[in-house]
């Protein structure tokens, strides 16, 4: 045999073993694959994460994270580079307390909104499992898992509940968060039903009657002081909209409300009627919502 056919011969050699190689790792995989299926996992899922959802990852986790008044002086430092000034800087670091005191304020309005949901949910549950037979203290252990209404103080109504202490006491005890007064008629419905006899049931039926009706009253009131609403958000971004305007224009405002003086006199009296707007129309609001 030639140099040439000996050549051929081992080129050809060794291509079969690399495709009998490819095959066999092809063939393999394929059965992980399938197995990977069979057992419950998936194929695709098996190796690490793509590179490209951890930049994402770590953007969500961070924007969780952080609190809606830091924005305040991260727009004050990007208004202070744009302007060449350090007041938009000091203009946010003030909003935080603001901007945090409004932040925390909703959250207890929701979470005052969440408890009156519970106590009607439990006056109806109450209710439901008295006219079904139990005894008034089984059925508010019953109730009381099932619903949630009783909050931080759920152990020791439970505890008056199944040892005969004073329920209307600790039912009285636990109204005393903000958005649990409704437990309040349900201590003096228990009183009157261990005192005088009178039915549980329709006591409770009246209650959560009532605390619907309060309920809708408020969903109507917040309904109706919307548009109060909405001209604070627009008094409030009245500024960034002019600010947005004059660059538009082809002026530089902020050069002119941070380096001039008559700009800085039209800073600080837009800020104080602005201040005192948004002010004036929260004020109406707040008020209407407390003599409802």
């Amino acid at each position: 045999m030639t140099l040439t056919g000996e050549l051929s011969t081992g080129v050809a050699l060794g291509c079969l073993g690399a495709a009998a190689w490819l095959a066999g790792s092809g063939w393999h995989a394929g059965v992980r694959r399938a197995r990977l299926v069979f057992a419950g996992g998936v194929a695709a899922g098996t190796g690490p994460p793509s590179p490209g959802r951890r930049p994402a990852d770590v953007v969500l986790r961070v924007r969780g994270r952080l609190r809606p008044e830091w924005w305040a002086p991260v727009a004050g430092l990007v208004l202070a580079v744009l302007g060449d000034s350090v007041l938009p800087v000091v203009a946010g670091a003030a909003g935080v307390p603001l901007l945090r005191r409004t932040r925390l304020v909703g959250r207890e309005s929701r979470a005052r909104e969440r408890r009156r949901d519970a106590v009607i949910a439990l006056c109806g549950s109450l209710a439901g499992e008295v006219r079904a037979g139990r005894q008034p203290g089984e059925a508010l252990l019953c109730a009381a898992h099932d619903s949630g209404g009783l909050g931080d103080g759920q152990a020791a109504v439970l505890a008056a509940a199944r040892f005969g202490g004073d329920v209307p006491g600790a039912l009285t005890a636990a109204a005393r968060r903000p958005g649990a007064e409704g437990l309040r008629g349900l201590a003096a419905c228990w009183r009157v039903a261990a005192d005088q006899g009178a039915g549980l049931a329709a006591g409770l039926d009246r209650l959560e009657g009532a605390l619907r009706a309060e309920r809708d009253q408020r969903a109507d009131l917040r309904a109706q002081l919307a548009g109060a609403r909405a001209t604070a958000v627009m008094l409030a971004g009245l500024p960034v909209f002019g600010l947005l305007l004059g660059a538009a224009l082809g002026s530089d405002p902020l050069h002119v409300l941070l380096h001039t003086g008559a700009g800085l006199g039209c800073l600080l009296a837009g800020g104080v009627l602005e201040g005192l707007g948004v002010w004036w129309v929260t004020r109406i609001v707040r008020r209407a919502e407390a003599a409802s």
